[in-house]
């Protein structure tokens, strides 16, 4: 008994899979740091709505949802260790949970409700129903899952509690959704890809594939320790940007209020009109003394008033 529960550690410690979850958490915090900044108001907003973010984002989230997949065959297809199982359930249901308890007061109109921790704990249990299959069942169950997600939607997945499911026309308002719909096919998909190597004789080669030993010990201490990671790194990089910007002052929001507005104004005008049209309400609200107030949404109604006449008066200059 000794000896088989070793060999099963050293399988579900391959290093060069906590190698690879240590990169994803490296990806993950120059996103959550890109964020935090536009936060801050120190790049440009709207800068991590932009596609090649966007795609960085999904790449990162399923790079951690595949390996949840890869993780479970390596921990558990010759036998569920419910023991294990359960207490590594536990933790990450747990941390989940304060996620979700923590982002309820700091932003709840965007607040977190099944993010990425959610998904994992979730995607964990409904695994385990996966790993009797064969690896080409589990290839076609993430295909479908996929694109279900993709395509179909119903105003009957719309309600609260079936948010999370992922198939409401209209996608919640969340700092962090990953819903069953199309995010498990990333799960499935390391399940099948996991079995296939373990069938080719491949996987612990592959597990052990090594890199420079300056490089992959940080990236294996993190990848070992991933959820204290996770639940740590953000209040360290939101806690370092707040005393930075305390002591530094805000930063000059003029560009980045500039180029928004000038986005939003090429929708329906040309780009001459734009530029002389924004920059002359920026000019016109500093000249005011309420370009701060306004960015902050803090203006009262007469400071309103002189917005909407800066605007009708940049309206009538730049149409000249």
């Amino acid at each position: 008994m000794t000896a088989t529960i070793s060999q099963e550690n050293r399988a579900d410690r391959l290093p060069f899979f906590d190698t690879l979850r240590g990169m994803a958490l490296v990806a993950m915090t120059i996103y959550h740091f890109s964020w935090d900044l536009e936060f801050f108001g120190w790049v440009t907003a709207g800068t991590i709505s932009q596609p090649g973010w966007v795609l960085f984002a999904r790449c990162i989230a399923s790079s951690f949802l595949f390996l949840v997949g890869v993780s479970l065959v390596l921990a558990h297809e010759r036998a569920i260790r419910w023991r294990m199982f359960w207490a590594r359930f536990g933790q990450i249901a747990a941390c989940a949970a304060l996620i979700t308890i923590a982002t309820w007061f700091a932003i709840r109109d965007a607040f977190i409700f099944f993010g990425i921790l959610h998904a994992i704990a979730l995607f964990s249990l409904l695994g385990l129903a996966l790993l009797r299959l064969h690896w080409f069942a589990c290839v076609a169950i993430a295909i479908a899952v996929f694109v279900i997600g993709q395509n179909f939607a119903s105003p009957f997945f719309a309600p609260p509690w079936l948010i999370w499911i992922g198939l409401s026309p209209v996608p919640p308002l969340s700092n962090d959704f990953v819903p069953l719909f199309p995010w498990f096919s990333a799960t499935a998909a390391g399940i099948a890809a996991a079995k296939l190597a373990k069938g080719a004789n491949a996987l612990e080669s592959i597990g052990t594939v090594r890199l420079p030993e300056a490089l992959e010990a940080p990236l294996r201490f993190v990848g070992r320790n991933s959820l204290i990671y996770y639940m740590l790194h953000q209040p360290v990089l939101i806690g370092a940007l707040w005393v930075f910007t305390a002591i530094s002052g805000p930063p000059d929001q003029t560009a980045s209020f500039i180029a928004q507005c000038e986005t939003q104004c090429a929708a329906t005008r040309d780009q001459t009109f734009c530029t002389a049209y924004c920059t002359c309400v920026t000019d016109g609200m500093k000249r005011e003394g309420i370009f701060t107030a306004y960015l902050a949404g803090k203006t009262d109604a007469a400071q309103n008033e002189t917005v909407q006449r800066l605007v009708q008066e940049c309206t009538a200059k730049s149409e000249q």
